[in-house]
């Protein structure tokens, strides 16, 4: 038995949800790739898939069986597609998995321009702050803000992502500047939200550290509007440098500074990574991504 075509036919045949569907997508007939099927339950001892009818359904350890045999399937995939695209023109479909705020501000205006070097690679597009790894995202390049991932893939620091104080010049009209960290515990916060929850206001006073967090008057993850309230005067914010670079250049908002460091962790770790597997690197579209984004992003952020 070719379990490799095997787990093929098995694959199309759960995705399609019938014989008669999967068998034309291999032009072959729905009685030949059922007899393949059920050849691979055989070599397995297990039923995978509950057959009526009308509609083909996974078992329960079909179902494990199927996103095991995805995954493969999708290194294979990517393996042929290495070695097919190997020193070739950079074409076909890129897979990009970027946080909102940073796809938004930093990300799509750079990549309107490598299109335009790149005309034949067609981009894919994803923007969530969902924790996840690269593998499940099943794309080829992630960008994540936070700490260096621990996952079996390359990450390349493409600039700085720790958060600094902002507040407008009419919010500090009304309500005075702040004369020290400590003293932000009585000013209205407004709270980037992440998947784990909103980022605190944390002081480093003598090597100790302290939550100086002010009574919260708005929570989001969407940085675009807590900077729009935060130009209002409505509140204090803490964001990225590269979020705020437009507001504090225009004057809207101004960077709040303190004898002892704010930050919203602990960590001094904390940057924007670029993640691809190693060995994808090698397919053309992934390295002129890889290249230009990084040349881009860590030379613009030297300067």
């Amino acid at each position: 038995m070719d379990q490799l075509r095997a787990m093929r036919y098995f694959s199309k045949v759960v995705e399609a949800g019938s014989f008669t569907q999967a068998g034309k997508a291999f032009n072959v007939s729905p009685s030949s790739l059922s007899r393949r099927v059920a050849d691979l339950e055989k070599s397995l001892g297990a039923t995978l898939l509950k057959r009526s009818t009308r509609i083909v359904k996974l078992t329960e350890v079909g179902q494990i069986y199927y996103n095991d045999v995805q995954h493969i399937l999708n290194q294979i995939e990517q393996s042929e597609e290495t070695v097919r695209s190997y020193q070739t023109t950079p074409m076909g479909r890129l897979r990009i998995s970027s946080m909102v705020s940073f796809g938004d501000i930093v990300l799509l205006p750079l990549l309107d321009e490598f299109s335009a070097l790149y005309p034949e690679i067609v981009l894919d597009v994803s923007l969530s702050d969902e924790l996840s790894t690269l593998g499940r995202d099943d794309v080829d390049i992630a960008i994540r803000g936070g700490y260096a991932p621990n996952e079996r893939v390359l990450a390349i620091k493409l600039m700085d992502n720790s958060f600094i104080p902002v507040a407008s010049p009419r919010y500090l009209e009304t309500h005075g500047v702040p004369e020290n960290a400590m003293a932000l515990k009585q000013h209205a916060g407004l709270y980037f939200k992440t998947p784990t929850g909103p980022t605190p206001w944390l002081c480093n006073k003598n090597g100790q550290w302290h939550d100086v967090s002010g009574p919260a008057v708005a929570i989001s993850n969407n940085g675009a509007w807590l900077a729009k309230k935060a130009c209002e005067g409505e509140g204090i914010l803490m964001s990225t440098r590269w979020a705020l670079a437009s507001y504090l250049e225009l004057g809207q908002l101004q960077e709040l500074k303190f004898e002892h460091e704010v930050a919203i962790t602990q960590s001094s770790t904390m940057a924007v990574y670029l993640l691809y597997q190693k060995q994808r690197y090698f397919v053309p579209k992934v390295k002129a991504a890889v290249d230009f984004l990084v040349e881009r992003l860590q030379t613009t952020n030297a300067r």
